[in-house]
């Protein structure tokens, strides 16, 4: 092998090595050597005996010297890198023009909003900015019986949180006398009639294609039946259909409802209307009069497609081009309320900000990033292609936003302790970043530590650990407490490298630890794991909210004093 590519390789070996606590890997460098070579992919066998080679001779060195080699042999390794702006964006709207484009999300208040309505609001939002035009959120509140304030305050929380910015902010129910309006010129028309038929039976007639006798009425008739919604039918007794194509392949088609009586309480309104608009008819009138131009909807809403510009045809009215993309949802994690609504009330997750859901408040919760989220859903692009992702596609996103800003700080699970003696010194100062200035914190310290019980099962008597970040310990006594002599100078560094506490300054925390709800339809009893565990007092220094990378455990968020929530590697 020439002596180019073995320099390359020990480059990388170093640089890894000096980011991850002193040691690396000989499958991540092998990944890395093929990620920008290519052509060594035919030549495994040839290079991995060389690659571990040097990852063994990498790893045998102190961190301090793996930062002097690095300083005298590859100095632009810690130079900061300038970040680049990854290049990202959506297909070209068709027919759209600079500074006239207008687009909306039009969610319902009528729950919290999860990673799907983040990716319907972003793919509108970009196109709002590709073209310079304006976006426009539209609670779209006109069923009363589902929709609660509090849906709508936590969908105006999760957006701002996303960094999602609207140059109009507008309730569907601002515009009920608009929607009585078009109902009347509709009815008028003779495009559509007042149905007053069991709900049983139009389903069967929509089944079986077949038309009921209120599709015949005059249209004198129906303008009575109009007025009787408002002052004598009940909820069920009657609604407003489109006059469609009841022969229609597409059941959408089938005489839909455009109106219905819902006596339900609104939010805002109270009691001042009876007579709502059925999805369909809402959102055909409210894209037409705001001037939307492209209306993105996820491809559930695909099939109603002809059934708004059929509407809007009737009325005579602008219609707005209808794009539609896939829906968004992660493996295990289910988005839909009727799955996550009985889990809350069985008390099977604590609540919409459960960490394990995809909700936005979960999400935020568990540390991922609102930068992430939207890097994660612009990769996936304008595709219709199913996407259910795995969690961990979000995480490599999320990974890059939290490792330059995470603090470093040791922690330790299911601790033993270990006492060391000849210690030379009472306090240590360590960085709280491999790479970035983020200062020294100082550990107090004396003979008493904390470890984790996985490395004490692992260390023997009569080996040699380093505690990292103070030095070696050459060990005396194993078992349930372990002990050892400290080694001045620390001279045999192909050892264990562990992570440690104090244990007179050893705060104890919950670590919450997320795993899949669900696998396949069944929930995952298990997917919430909680471990004991103890760090260092400069914990509680850290702002809540505020995200660690525990070493050799992961990032995690400070969810208070006393938990941590665990995000991902």
């Amino acid at each position: 092998m020439d002596e180019e590519l073995r320099k390359e390789i020990r480059k990388m070996a170093l640089q890894n090595a000096f980011e991850h606590e002193g040691e690396t890997r000989d499958k991540i460098i092998l990944g890395k050597i093929l990620g920008t070579k290519a052509e060594l992919r035919n030549k495994v066998k040839e290079i991995s005996p060389v690659i571990s080679e040097i990852v063994s001779s990498v790893n045998q060195l102190s961190s301090e010297e793996q930062e002097k080699e690095i300083k005298e042999n590859f100095p632009e390794i810690l130079i900061p890198k300038e970040k680049i702006e990854e290049r990202e964006g959506l297909p070209e709207l068709k027919d759209a023009e600079q500074g006239k484009v207008i687009t909306r999300f039009p969610p319902e208040p009528n729950g919290y909003p999860h990673i799907g309505h983040a990716k319907a609001a972003m793919i509108n939002s970009e196109y709002a900015k590709m073209y310079g035009g304006k976006f426009i959120l539209r609670m779209d509140d006109t069923n009363p019986e589902a929709e609660r304030m509090e849906y709508h305050a936590a969908i105006k929380v999760g957006l701002e949180w996303l960094g999602i910015k609207f140059d109009i902010v507008k309730n569907t129910s601002d515009d009920m006398e608009i929607f009585y309006e078009k109902g009347n010129e509709l009815i008028n028309s003779g495009k559509a009639y007042v149905c007053t038929c069991k709900r049983e039976d139009i389903s069967k007639n929509r089944r079986e294609r077949k038309a009921c006798k209120c599709s015949r009425e005059d249209t004198e008739k129906n303008i009575k039946n109009w007025e009787k919604m408002n002052t004598k039918f009940k909820p069920g007794d009657a609604i407003v259909r489109f006059r469609g194509d009841m022969k229609a392949d597409n059941a959408v088609m089938r005489d839909p409802v455009l109106f219905r009586i819902i006596e339900g309480k609104h939010y805002t309104l109270g009691e001042k209307y009876r007579i709502w608009p059925s999805y369909d008819m809402a959102v055909a009138i409210e894209d037409s009069i705001d001037g939307v131009t492209h209306a993105f909807r996820s491809k559930e809403f695909e099939l109603r497609k002809e059934l708004i510009d059929a509407i809007l045809d009737a009325l005579n009215m602008r219609k707005p081009a209808q794009g539609f993309f896939s829906r968004l949802e992660f493996k295990g994690m289910p988005i839909s309320k009727r799955i996550i609504k009985p889990l809350i009330e069985e008390g099977k997750v604590s609540w919409y900000d459960d960490p394990r859901l995809p909700t936005l408040e979960a999400l935020r919760r568990r540390g991922i990033k609102p930068e992430a989220i939207r890097k994660f859903i612009m990769s996936l692009g304008l595709t219709k292609a199913n996407t259910l992702a795995p969690f961990d596609a979000l995480e490599a996103f999320n990974r890059k936003f939290v490792d330059a800003d995470s603090v470093r700080l040791f922690m330790v699970n299911n601790a033993k302790k270990l006492t060391v003696r000849n210690l030379p010194m009472s306090s240590v100062e360590i960085p709280n970043h491999p790479i970035n200035d983020m200062g020294k914190r100082k550990i107090e310290i004396d003979e008493n530590f904390y470890i984790s019980g996985d490395d004490a099962l692992n260390i023997k008597e009569g080996t040699q650990i380093r505690l990292l970040g103070l030095g070696n310990v050459s060990i005396t006594k194993s078992g349930i407490e372990l002990e050892g002599d400290f080694v001045e100078g620390g001279e045999k560094s192909d050892v264990a490298k562990i992570q440690w506490v104090p244990q007179k300054t050893a705060h104890r925390i919950k670590m919450i630890i997320p795993k899949t709800l669900f696998n396949g339809d069944e929930f995952n009893e298990d997917s919430l794991e909680e471990l004991d565990a103890y760090t260092e007092p400069q914990y509680l220094q850290l702002k809540e909210g505020e995200e660690i990378q525990f070493v050799r455990f992961g990032y995690c968020r400070k969810d208070s004093q006393n938990q941590a929530i665990f995000t991902h590697k």
